[in-house]
């Protein structure tokens, strides 16, 4: 509580504000693109958490953990939305969930042991090569027709889920790029997309709250590296929001609907590769 104390009432309503913001941004982004929000709560909570003076040890892994929770209600608000207007492929889903839980679940252990620079580094990375694929992608372009092979579609789902885990993110992220370079439909993508946010985020979250316990340098009301009050002001505005995102969803076609997606990645990429650096 004192470290409250050490900022106004007016300070302390604009980070509210700020919260409540990113929320509503969030909540139309998920059901829009299905990524569950993460590509602009983790960006937007890193940087409010450095200005709070959050210890940096335990900044970027409080982003993620935050974050990852922020991703439940949404991506199921967020999938339910689509599979009522048929872009929620169960077939699909069901050949990726697999591989997607394994990659969960290595994605949260190595999550212990990785310094904020390093989650920092993946999720900036990973964003600008997405939304580089994404600008620059030929009409018509595919990896393949449909998904490889069993151990090949293994071996997808794990990397999508591990390294959405690590970054914080809904699986739309990559997943929705990826589907979409192997002749998956584009709002097909977009809607078996949030529902993998679902996947990754529960059992993500979990860990994050476990490999924080007990560490030090946390911010208030925070538990593990999950902080409660990021999750209590950013959940109702992304609730209150998803369906607007689903509906404007069907109402793009594709190519635009790649071209927002791709924005939102360069611009998340550029602000983490400059924390980075300074």
């Amino acid at each position: 509580m004192d470290f409250f104390n050490q900022h106004s009432a007016l300070w302390l309503l604009g980070l509210a504000t700020a919260l409540l913001a990113t929320g509503l941004v969030a909540g139309v982004l998920a059901g829009l693109l299905g990524v569950g929000g993460g590509i602009v709560i983790v960006p937007v909570l890193y940087h409010l958490f450095t200005l709070l003076g959050i210890d940096e040890s335990v900044r970027m892994h409080v982003t993620v953990g935050t974050s990852l929770a922020t991703i439940i209600p949404t991506s199921i608000m967020s999938s339910r939305a689509h599979r009522k207007r048929g872009s929620l492929d169960a077939a699909l889903l069901k050949k990726l969930m697999p591989g997607v839980v394994v990659g969960v679940i290595v994605g949260s252990i190595a999550s212990g042991f990785l310094s904020g620079h390093v989650l920092t580094a993946v999720f900036a990375t990973v964003a600008l090569l997405v939304a580089l694929n994404m600008a620059f992608k030929r009409d018509g372009f595919a990896l393949a027709d449909g998904l490889p092979g069993t151990a090949g579609t293994m071996l997808l789902g794990g990397g999508i889920g591990g390294v959405s885990t690590l970054m914080g993110i809904g699986g739309g992220t990559l997943s929705v790029p990826i589907l979409n370079a192997l002749r998956v439909p584009m709002h097909t993508a977009v809607g078996t997309g949030a529902m993998l946010g679902t996947l990754i985020s529960v059992p993500g979250a979990l860990a994050f709250i476990l490999n924080g316990l007990d560490v030090p340098n946390r911010p208030p009301f925070s538990v593990g590296y999950v902080n409660l009050l990021g999750f209590a002001l950013i959940v109702p505005a992304t609730l209150a929001t998803t369906g607007w995102g689903a509906k404007l969803a069907h109402s793009i076609d594709a190519k635009r609907l790649r071209q927002v997606f791709a924005a939102f990645l360069a611009l998340t990429a550029a602000r983490m590769f400059y924390g980075l650096l300074t």
